[in-house]
């Protein structure tokens, strides 16, 4: 049984939800204000967390962003009455998995929750081939999901993190924006490419010397992205 935090202000909708979510052997909680919701994130591992942005308390928004601060992993699905594209990319970027805009259908929900469910178990860790990866000062340890450059360490979302450890675990592969989209968010259509590259712009910062002039992670022009295949 999955175990499923749901922070929306709504209760007609969160009872909704949680009906469903049950329905599909899901141990629910609920939380109607964001500070308490991040405080239940925070006390109890969850399986995923159905978030949404406007909420008393605290937004979604800032509740996303402090569990991602915190390196708690969970999967998010953000809710929210707007249809704004610039909100969609605001939570994609904060780490959010996936985004549904009110009013949506609950079949399209429970695809939405159960893909999520898939990925997750698509993504679980093989202890037997994980591996640390060094390229000159830069020292990614996979176990840890770790960053360090000169020993020292350096802080990824797990988005950015996820990016740079399946850029740099296959050197010289180029990969298109919707190549990563697919792979580090699970989203099989076009619209959100601009998250990958503001995604790898925070990285670059993070990691390279100079941005502007990156060793690490070298852009294929037309193409996409791909880790340097000569740093060794």
């Amino acid at each position: 049984m999955k175990n499923v935090l749901i922070i929306e202000d709504d209760k007609e909708i969160s009872d909704l939800l949680g009906i469903h979510l049950k329905d599909i052997q899901c141990i629910v909680n609920q939380e109607y204000n964001g500070i308490k919701g991040l405080n239940a994130a925070k006390t109890v591992s969850y399986d995923l967390i159905i978030l949404d942005i406007m909420l008393p308390g605290m937004d979604g928004f800032d509740v996303c962003r402090e569990l991602r601060k915190a390196e708690i992993k969970t999967p998010v699905l953000m809710l929210t009455s707007k249809s704004d594209e610039v909100d969609k990319v605001i939570g994609l970027e904060l780490g959010a998995d996936d985004y549904l805009t009110k009013p949506f259908g609950i079949r399209e929900f429970i695809a939405r929750v159960k893909a999520i469910f898939r990925r997750v178990e698509s993504f679980k860790p093989d202890t037997a081939n994980e591996k640390d990866l060094q390229f000159r000062d830069l020292v990614i340890e996979s176990s840890a999901h770790r960053v360090l450059i000169n020993n020292k360490r350096i802080d990824l979302t797990p988005k950015e993190f996820d990016l740079l450890y399946l850029m740099a675990s296959n050197p010289g592969h180029v990969y298109s924006r919707e190549d990563l989209l697919n792979i580090i968010w699970g989203y099989e259509h076009m619209g959100y490419e601009h998250t990958v590259n503001s995604h790898i712009n925070r990285l670059r910062k993070k990691i390279e010397t100079d941005a502007s002039n990156p060793r690490f992670i070298l852009t294929s022009w037309g193409s996409g992205y791909m880790f340097n295949d000569q740093i060794i």
